[in-house]
């Protein structure tokens, strides 16, 4: 019985910053990683987009790009390719456009 409550101690004590992290339960944490992963995969696959400049930050399923892309075409397709990843909620672009 103490063996069982220590576990359950030691379980609660490693899930607790995941729980905490933001207001998210592990398993919206897992979700946004998951989404990051596939969006960003979607971007360095791209050969008309730049991916290694853009950085991918997901929150509860809404996906904001960030860092720097060579034109307006680029974001669009950015933009486009993360609004069709499973998973997303929306799309938020803050990409500035370097010539």
């Amino acid at each position: 019985m103490a063996r069982r409550a220590t576990v359950l101690l030691l379980v609660a004590v490693f899930l607790a910053p995941f729980v905490a992290a933001c207001g998210k339960t592990v398993g919206e944490t897992i979700d946004d990683a998951t989404i990051t992963t596939r969006v960003k995969t979607a971007l360095l696959n791209d050969p008309e987009v730049g991916g290694l400049r853009i950085d991918v930050d997901t929150n509860r399923g809404m996906v904001t790009l960030s860092g720097t892309v060579r034109s307006q075409a680029e974001e669009a397709k950015a933009v486009a390719l993360a609004r069709k990843t499973p998973g997303v909620v929306d799309v938020k672009s803050t990409l500035q456009v370097k010539q």
